[in-house]
């Protein structure tokens, strides 16, 4: 009988890798490492301490998916390089998909003047959230980005690049006090607006982050529990009469949850390569 923790199993990371036939790996843990303590003008002194690394399920879908996206695009950059013509499905495939994210994602929010300098990001972006993606259909697999730690890490990565891009093009005052539009105020009411303002928008660039690490972990998550809930309704009636009706039901339903993961999973891809080249463009381009 399938119990609660079996069907969230697939959707949180494990420190062993699940394997056909019932087979499961134990990832090893590397180190530990040991960080040498340090001393500050003799004043105070910050013990060493051990690091170690434990490898995690998600980990190796993440590098997985790092290792597909080598394998496929650095031989086609380098046809490309060459200025053959596009041969073949998968060549005409990726191709097609990179000119997409550049002119229909990357020049339209960023503008075509400064996309071209941050282009690279957002492919990368978008083709790593997808292959995270897609290898979380998998089976024994599971998708790296319906855990908030990655999909937090992307976030954090999209600000640090956001704020930098900002702070690269108009100093680092400049582009806090840009946050803040041009208005023409009394002194005095300037005085207390203003500052209101301009913390309503510091505090609004972190919200904008945040959610946007928020808006990828729920939808992949949810789906997924969803999915594996609807499999798991074969295994709760296993033994009884009802299991005829509710087997052909639940395959057909995961078929289809399937189809429709299949289509989030370029869904929250371009979202998120969307909103980030977006977030880039009103850094450099403000009020």
């Amino acid at each position: 009988m399938a119990d609660s923790a079996e069907l969230m199993s697939h959707v949180k990371d494990a420190q062993s890798l699940s394997l056909p036939f019932g087979l499961e790996i134990e990832l090893p843990c590397l180190g530990p490492w040991r960080v040498p303590g340090w001393s500050f003008l003799g004043l105070f002194d910050v013990p060493g301490f051990d690091v170690q690394l434990q490898l995690t399920r998600f980990m190796v879908v993440e590098l997985l998916a790092a290792v597909l996206m080598l394998v496929i695009f650095i031989p086609l950059a380098r046809r490309i390089a060459r200025g053959g013509r596009p041969k073949g499905m998968f060549w005409n495939l990726f191709e097609a998909m990179l000119i997409f994210v550049r002119d229909q994602v990357t020049r339209p929010a960023i503008g075509r003047k400064d996309a071209d300098r941050f282009l690279p990001y957002v492919w990368t972006v978008f083709f790593f959230i997808l292959f995270c993606n897609l290898l979380g259909l998998v089976p024994w697999l599971s998708p790296p980005t319906g855990a908030l730690s990655c999909t937090g890490a992307l976030a954090i990565i999209a600000f640090v690049l956001c704020v930098g891009a900002g702070m690269k093009r108009f100093g680092p005052v400049g582009y806090v006090l840009g946050q803040v539009p041009e208005m023409k105020l009394p002194f005095i009411m300037a005085v207390f607006l203003k500052p209101m303002i301009l913390s309503i928008e510091l505090f609004g660039l972190l919200i904008k982050h945040f959610v946007l690490a928020i808006r990828l972990f729920a939808n992949m998550f949810a789906g997924h529990l969803v999915l594996a809930v609807v499999i798991g309704f074969i295994a709760q009636t296993a033994g009884l009469a009802i299991w005829f009706g509710v087997m052909p039901a639940s395959v057909f339903g995961a078929v289809a949850l399937n189809l429709l993961e299949l289509f989030v999973a370029f869904l929250q891809a371009y979202i998120f390569a969307f909103l980030s080249a977006l977030f880039i463009g009103m850094a450099i381009h403000q009020h």
